[in-house]
């Protein structure tokens, strides 16, 4: 014994004073939080007097941070381009409701490839890449999933009677009722998660939907912030991000008590710029713009086995987060995967200071398709080439270019386009270039909602994925219909759910060579088609009520082989 201990001695002089790496060291699990409409400004450590945010403070202060982080200014886009790696017009995914955010199935994603690597994979929270097979995260590389439906609780997406209290979620695919408030429910599912991982690495993906409208926190968290004088919606919004400091606090001391904390890279980011002006850090803008306040939000990574603390002022994005996760659980992308973003592991554990010029592009509007030269940024390291109007409508004729250094102006006040011409048409070159190569040669129409298979029967389909007829919308009076593939023959029984009638009419279905009708009375809120012989194929499910002239869509389809 005494030899061996000498031996370990004389080891440890030679590794300076730390025990030798194992031959195969176990790799590190990883933790990545992302909220929901949390802007840059929105913690008491980047300036906000009134916020208190002690644990993200703290964990800020343990992290290298990356003050010059990008994302989309809408939360799906985001959503993708961290799942994928890619941008996110490759995957299909380009705005947040009306089908428009369902990602390609045959996209690879940071589950799947750690699942590969011998991770086991959870994500509770926010999805809102698919709410069907095969887009689910059950289908997607995640092991275990509790998640809303759609883009948040409380939307057309969400099964009735839904709230961020009690919340009615999908776990594993299954329908259940939960009790407690949203955010602390995730949590607690996700601490279950890791406490009862002890055998292989995990990753974690715990993605709230707060503090995302309708604004629903515990009364003991607003009224914090009332008694300050916030208004009602800021002091909700405030509210509910002390309710994730809280949880945080939970989780980090969770991963202390069971010897978890060391090893384990964790990240937290958010998804887009805020919905409150109530504190901007000076930023310009909010969620749904190409400026910064729409697209700069923090990231903190704190790995303390490897990462000293600090921040770093480089230039990264969400396309980054997947190839970084990769390298650091020394995971393979597989060969036919190509990723847009790089690894930042050789940057921040101080491998390189040499970090190639590179400019990232960030685009995101409503309607079915990306559209040349609208709500664009170009950003690199020093210079922001941006259209930033026309997020909700088409953009108008000729609308002008901005252009910004960032270094000298973050706020961007002084737009500088007059003076530097051959700077913006070299980096509008590179925009056209961009845009021609992300442009898939699939083109933008929705992937199908499988219909008739074992992994999914009923299948509910709801007006987050509908095509819509008219308009956008998905609220009263709205009209849509569905991209599916009835990938199994047969017969079938169709459900119509809607609100109670106040007068009587007629429901109308229509699924290539099926077209049934029947009739509802006042009062009624379903109708059922039994036994509806559905052939094999894509097509479109039209689900309508009709009195008299009006059309309209209904809530909900279930479908059942």
């Amino acid at each position: 014994m005494r030899t061996l201990a000498a031996t370990l001695l004389v080891l440890l002089a030679a590794c300076g004073g730390q025990a030798p790496p194992r031959a195969e060291a176990r790799p590190p699990n990883i933790v990545l939080i992302m909220t929901d409409d949390q802007g840059w400004a929105q913690l008491g450590v980047h300036g906000d007097d009134v916020l208190k945010t002690p644990n993200l403070d703290r964990l800020a202060s343990e992290s290298v941070e990356l003050t010059r982080f990008y994302v989309s200014p809408v939360c799906a886009p985001t959503r993708a381009s961290l799942m994928t790696g890619r941008y996110n017009y490759r995957t299909g995914v380009v705005d947040t409701w009306l089908g428009r955010a369902m990602m390609h199935p045959d996209e690879v994603t940071l589950a799947e490839m750690l699942s590969a690597a011998g991770y086991h994979t959870g994500i509770f929270g926010k999805w809102h890449l698919g709410d069907n097979y095969p887009m689910r995260p059950i289908d997607q590389g995640f092991d275990e999933a509790l998640v809303h439906r759609g883009g948040g609780i409380g939307q057309p997406s969400d099964p009735p009677g839904s709230s961020y209290f009690d919340p009615i979620l999908q776990h594993n695919g299954v329908q259940e009722q939960h009790e407690g408030y949203c955010t602390d429910v995730f949590f607690d599912a996700a601490l279950r998660f890791i406490e009862q991982t002890r055998d292989r690495p995990y990753f974690l993906y715990l993605a709230t939907n707060a503090p995302h409208a309708p604004y629903q926190v515990p009364d003991e968290y607003r009224k914090r912030y009332a008694a300050l004088g916030l208004d009602d919606k800021d002091a909700r919004i405030y509210g509910m991000i002390t309710n994730i400091d809280d949880n945080v606090g939970r989780l980090v001391a969770a991963l202390e008590r069971l010897g978890d904390a060391e090893d384990t890279v964790l990240i937290f980011m958010t998804d887009n710029g805020p919905t409150t002006r109530r504190y901007a850090a000076g930023l310009r803008a909010q969620k749904s713009s190409v400026y910064e306040g729409g697209i700069r939000v923090p990231f903190f990574l704190r790995w303390p086995a490897r990462l000293e603390p600090r921040k770093m002022d480089v230039m990264a994005a969400h396309i980054d987060v997947t190839p970084t996760l990769l390298d650091a659980a020394g995971a393979a992308k597989p060969a036919r995967v190509q990723l847009d973003g790089r690894s930042l592991m050789p940057l921040v554990d101080g491998r390189t200071n040499d970090w190639p010029e590179r400019t990232l592009y960030i685009q995101s509007h409503r309607g079915d398709e990306p559209q040349r030269n609208r709500a664009f940024a170009a950003v690199s390291q020093r210079w922001k080439l941006t259209q930033p109007l026309s997020f909700s409508e088409p953009p108008p004729a000729n609308a002008p270019l901005e252009l910004y250094d960032l270094a000298a102006d973050p706020a961007e006040e002084h737009n500088l386009a007059s003076a530097h011409p051959e700077l913006i048409q070299k980096m509008k070159q590179g925009y056209d270039e961009w845009f021609e190569d992300v442009s898939p040669s699939r083109g933008y129409a929705p992937p199908k909602i499988h219909i008739g298979t074992a992994h999914e029967n009923p299948v509910w389909l709801t007006r987050q994925d509908w095509r819509v007829v008219g308009e956008d919308g998905w609220g009263d009076g709205s009209l849509g219909y569905w991209e599916v593939d009835v990938r199994t023959p047969g017969r079938y029984d169709i459900h119509f759910h809607f609100d109670a009638q106040e007068t009587p009419g007629r429901a109308e279905l229509a699924l290539g060579d099926a077209k049934r009708r029947i009739a509802f009375r006042q009062g009624d809120q379903e109708v059922v088609f039994e036994d509806v012989e559905l052939a094999a194929g894509p097509g479109t499910l039209e689900a309508r009520l009709r009195r008299g002239d009006k059309i309209e869509g209904v809530w909900f389809v279930e479908v059942q082989k």
